[in-house]
């Protein structure tokens, strides 16, 4: 018998037995009318299969099928090519896999079939300023914008840049460039000068669209300089549009004015091949110079209708919010709402001001139907103590969380003080396939702590060391099958070296995503944290979700992170780093709380070596815990290789580690 105490891998056997509890319940007319039970019955009709009445059934086929999966979406969906394609796939082998060639499509074109079904845009930014975008609206900003970069000499392929906040003029110009098969990568305004020159300095950018500054938590902020810097440093550029945000009246020289575009040419849109580049994303960035992530028009938007629809149950007339900015790939999926006629909700400013549940009271006005967020804001609010059920959210039909894995605790929080009905939604995937991978479906149950599914296309193993695929066991999360969100490749990687070794190295052929997962016999996932924040004692590895699902469930505590710095020379050094709620609390009898709680709840391996106080846990813009910076830096690390300041949402965090933690692990 497997004892209580033995590590990630054994542990997560155990926990077979203790699976999260029952939390929501499709009712019979959510089976019904589930936009997955339309396309499982079209697929009767169409293709007759028989026996893909249940999720898993389905998910099986389209995994083992997967050229007729994406076809009979090719065809669901009815994607407008000018061209038709001569083969679902080609190649032998991942990362060398094409799909669709022969295909000639356009993104953006799709994005306007469902117009006249409400407004397109609903934008609300914290201190109140409030716009709303019919679909005319959406569509005449996308023509005089599109028309004025034609003017400039932007053509196929040519890389557009983007300074801008989650407003509508972004949304607008991103559709302008992708109508006319140029190439969209964006920043958000928050990140740091250097951060943003690692990234638009890669793709040698032939427009800036910026933004003169921005609000948040009540504060506004000039971006100016920053914009003039980017100007010096990027010789590619030809123009600058700038857009007024601070100061409406603003006249800027040697820029363009956003409201000042004009155009008479008609919207049309540029028909490019299944793989054309349609928008370059980065890596976090947050251990050197972030890679640049290319990804195609086809892909993208055949794995975000499916995803969209069948995952997140979106709809024409939906209200669809994902609280992000337009640094996080979850924007370009929110973006991507308006493909299946959804109006899409967007906020710019602090979540928390001018009032502690500013998303939720936005909710409220909005008659939000899906609203998408972090686990990170989610864990706030139960942290906070904040009732969103006080409000009236009865329009809300889902919930999304995403960034990282979200507790049982915040689950239960979820169906305690938002709403026992509303669809919990937790999914997972990244920025290199933009999209998830694994997530909700409506049709299944939800568990406490448990991600439902793994999403339809996406063959998700886990693999043991020797690199065989379990189940009921922790293992790192493979795609043994491509999906066509997969980068196209690295720009400036063309002939893929950094592209191999950046997924395929481990197991070639084989798509490695970097996270610890656990399947479950029924198909339901957990995910642990990445892979390469593991930690190690005696053999054992162990997650790092583990330990903030115990220690951060304490009212005392307010935040905290963990690294592993144990080595064959110095075994013992895990460290425990905690950001105490109240900062005159007592540390020692704090510490001995989490230790027992660690212990008791988890195992005696779990108990840290050492526990450090701090005011702040490193975090990058999207919230995220800096677990492998700060790994690398106390290991001895050169500190400006292994963070960029840019890319965090607090950087005095991690001048408090090098000025009082560091010092503490050199020798």
């Amino acid at each position: 018998m497997i004892q209580p105490g033995n590590g990630l891998r054994e542990r997560k056997v155990l926990s077979m037995e203790n699976r999260g509890r029952i939390l929501w319940n499709p009712t019979q007319e959510i089976l019904n009318t589930a936009n997955i039970t339309q396309y499982q019955r079209w697929l009767h009709d169409h293709w007759g299969l028989r026996d893909i009445d249940e999720y898993q059934k389905l998910w099986n086929w389209s995994v083992t099928h997967v050229t007729d999966f994406w076809a009979s979406l090719f065809d669901y969906f009815r994607i407008a090519a000018r061209s038709p394609y001569k083969a679902v796939q080609s190649g032998t082998e991942m990362p060398d896999i094409h799909w669709f060639e022969g295909a000639k499509l356009n993104y953006a074109e799709h994005a306007f079939r469902s117009k006249d079904l409400g407004p397109a845009v609903i934008f609300r930014r914290e201190d109140g300023r409030e716009t709303q975008w019919s679909w005319q609206d959406l569509e005449h900003e996308v023509q005089r914008v599109r028309g004025a970069l034609k003017k400039l000499g932007v053509r196929a392929g040519d890389r557009v840049a983007a300074y801008l906040p989650n407003i509508p003029e972004t949304v607008a110009a991103f559709l302008a460039t992708a109508s006319l098969g140029a190439v969209w990568s964006s920043c958000s305004p928050d990140f740091g000068i250097q951060a943003v020159m690692d990234r638009f300095l890669q793709i040698e950018p032939k427009i800036l669209l910026a933004v003169d500054g921005y609000y948040y938590g009540g504060k506004s902020y000039n971006c100016m300089p920053v914009i003039e810097t980017l100007q010096e440093k990027l010789p590619s550029l030809v123009a600058t549009v700038l857009v007024p945000y601070l100061q409406p009246g603003v006249q800027p020289g040697g820029m363009l004015l956003y409201n000042h575009l004009e155009s008479s040419d008609p919207l049309e849109f540029q028909a490019v091949s299944f793989e054309h580049p349609l928008w370059i994303l980065y890596s976090s960035g947050t251990t050197g110079l972030p890679k640049a992530i290319v990804q195609g028009h086809g892909g993208i938007l055949l794995s975000h209708l499916m995803a969209l629809t069948f995952h997140l149950d979106l709809r024409p007339k939906d209200r669809f919010m994902w609280f992000t900015t337009t640094g996080w790939m979850m924007w370009n999926m929110l973006v991507s709402g308006l493909l299946v006629g959804a109006t899409i909700v967007l906020y710019d400013g602090s979540p928390s001001y001018p009032v502690s549940d500013t998303l939720w009271q936005l909710a409220e006005e909005t008659r939000m139907t899906f609203f998408g967020t972090s686990a990170a804001y989610l864990t706030m609010c139960h942290k906070m103590g904040l009732e969103p059920e006080r409000r009236d959210l009865s329009a809300m039909r889902g919930i999304g969380s995403t960034g990282s894995p979200l507790s049982p605790e915040s689950f239960e929080w979820v169906y305690r003080h938002l709403s026992p009905t509303v669809w919990l939604s937790s999914l997972s995937g990244g920025t290199d396939v933009c999209t998830a991978v694994v997530g909700g479906v409506p049709t299944l149950p939800v568990r406490s702590g448990e991600i439902q599914c793994r999403y339809l296309g996406s063959k998700v193993e886990a693999f043991d060391p020797e690199g065989r695929s379990v189940v009921n066991e922790v293992g790192e999360l493979v795609l043994t099958e491509p999906i066509p969100s997969m980068p196209v490749y690295l720009y400036g990687d063309k002939d893929k070296q950094r592209y191999r070794a950046s997924y395929f190295d481990t197991y070639p052929g084989i798509w490695r995503h970097g996270d610890w997962i656990l399947i479950h016999e029924d198909g339901s996932v957990v995910i642990f944290g990445r892979s390469d924040a593991t930690i190690n004692r005696g053999g054992i590895r162990m997650g790092t979700s583990d330990f903030y699902r115990v220690v951060d469930a304490d009212p005392q505590v307010a935040d905290s992170i963990v690294v592993d710095l144990s080595s064959p020379e110095k075994p013992n050094r895990l460290i425990l780093f905690i950001v105490a709620a109240d900062p005159g609390a007592d540390k020692a009898e704090l510490e001995r709380n989490v230790r027992k709680r660690l212990r008791k709840q988890l195992s005696p391996r779990h108990e840290p070596d050492n526990i450090i106080f701090i005011p702040e846990v490193p975090k990058t813009l999207n919230g995220k815990k800096m677990e492998v910076p700060l790994k690398r830096i106390l290991a001895g690390g050169d500190p400006k290789k292994a963070f960029n300041p840019g890319t965090m949402s607090n950087p005095h965090a991690m001048d408090y580690i090098l000025q009082h933690v560091k010092p503490l692990f050199t020798e």
